[in-house]
């Protein structure tokens, strides 16, 4: 077994492993992979799918999954589950945070209502919450609120 696999086994197991399943083709549906550096919207620099936190430099759609893969599951996925500990048996609801979370950063999921309702229980109001998340760069853009609509549809299933 690969120190990623036993990495994820360890933080949650088939949890973790299921909502990564459902979430990564959301992010790569949303985010696009670039193999060369770009500004995104607001101008940061950016690679592959979505990538801020690596060196900015072309890479291989091999190297783009593999960092994708590596990033949600050692990163993301265990920030996640950290702030909403309930999450790791709500395989849809997971993955829509993954995802949002992926999005916004790990320090704004936290201290978002989104995660705020569904500590207390509040699933419906937490993935309607999705929808406070549709700005960037001080402007409401149309991509996020398609963005947020698409997670919030993943969040809501079977609730």
């Amino acid at each position: 077994m690969s120190n990623l696999k036993l990495a994820v086994t360890a933080v949650g197991g088939a949890g973790i492993t299921a909502a990564l399943l459902i979430a990564t083709p959301v992010i790569q549906k949303w985010e696009g992979t670039r193999l060369d550096p770009y500004k995104d919207i607001v101008g940061i620099n950016t690679v592959c799918t979505g990538e801020t936190r690596v060196q900015m430099r072309r890479y291989t759609p091999g190297e783009c999954a593999a960092m994708l893969r590596r990033t949600l599951e050692l990163d993301y996925a265990p920030a996640v589950l950290k702030a909403v500990p309930a999450l790791k048996n709500r395989p849809n609801q997971f993955a829509a945070a993954i995802s949002l979370t992926y999005n916004i950063g790990e320090v704004a999921f936290a201290r978002s209502t989104v995660a705020r309702r569904f500590n207390t229980g509040d699933w419906r109001g937490g993935c309607d919450a999705f929808r406070m998340w549709v700005n960037a760069g001080g402007r409401r853009i149309q991509g996020l609120v398609n963005r947020r609509e698409d997670e919030r549809k993943l969040c809501l299933t079977g609730l």
